[in-house]
């Protein structure tokens, strides 16, 4: 039963957004590569994402976590993603690099200049 639940949740969550999109964008006459480019760097940004504002919670490995042992309290922020650690003093500390931040932000550019240069392949093409 609980296989059957992932498996569900698996669908609900990545396949039925993806074929949305996939389904759309042929109706509305997108390249098939402008459409790959979008969803690979749609989940990209959504992964991302995720990964760089949890970082620092301890849910699943406290061990690992960067605020483990620091005697600070894990703080995440959901946009733009990051997470911090605070501090006895106070002080918000980062525990993400800049490269991490960088592929976020590159990913979350690559989707909207993507969603953009379909809306002018699209204009293009019609009569």
């Amino acid at each position: 039963m609980k296989t059957l639940v992932l498996l569900l949740a698996a669908f609900v969550v990545f396949a039925m957004p993806t074929s949305l999109i996939w389904l759309l964008g042929q109706r509305a006459r997108i390249p098939g590569w402008m459409l790959i480019v979008f969803l690979a760097a749609g989940w990209l940004t959504v992964f991302a994402g995720g990964a760089l504002s949890q970082r620092a919670q301890p849910a699943l490995f406290p061990d690992t976590s960067p605020c483990y042992g620091t005697r600070s309290a894990p703080v995440s922020q959901y946009f733009p993603p990051d997470s911090f650690c605070r501090h006895a003093d106070g002080e918000l500390r980062t525990v993400n690099g800049p490269n991490a931040k960088g592929v976020f932000w590159t990913a979350a550019g690559a989707t909207v200049a993507t969603a953009v240069a379909a809306v002018f392949a699209r204009r293009r093409r019609q009569p």
